[in-house]
């Protein structure tokens, strides 16, 4: 809302299907160097999407930080 209120900006994060969802991980943990077994991954990003509530590009990039974070592995600029 502040966003809204100071500059009239809105950001939507909206809901996407499975198949983006995953492919937006993908591309993230690919570009950050990340590895991890794929099926891992997929159980991983589905369960962090079911108990969001959600699927979107602002889920798949939470799911990213945190998955480094359990990696202990930096995200690339």
């Amino acid at each position: 809302v502040s966003l809204s209120d100071r500059f009239g900006l809105w950001l939507g994060f909206h809901k996407c299907s499975q198949d983006e969802y995953l492919d937006m991980i993908d591309g993230y943990i690919s570009h950050h160097g990340l590895v991890i077994d794929p099926e891992q991954l997929r159980s991983k990003a589905l369960e962090w999407a079911t108990t969001r509530g959600s699927r979107s590009g602002r889920v798949a990039w939470q799911f990213t930080q945190d998955l480094a974070g359990r990696l202990g592995k930096p995200l690339r600029d």
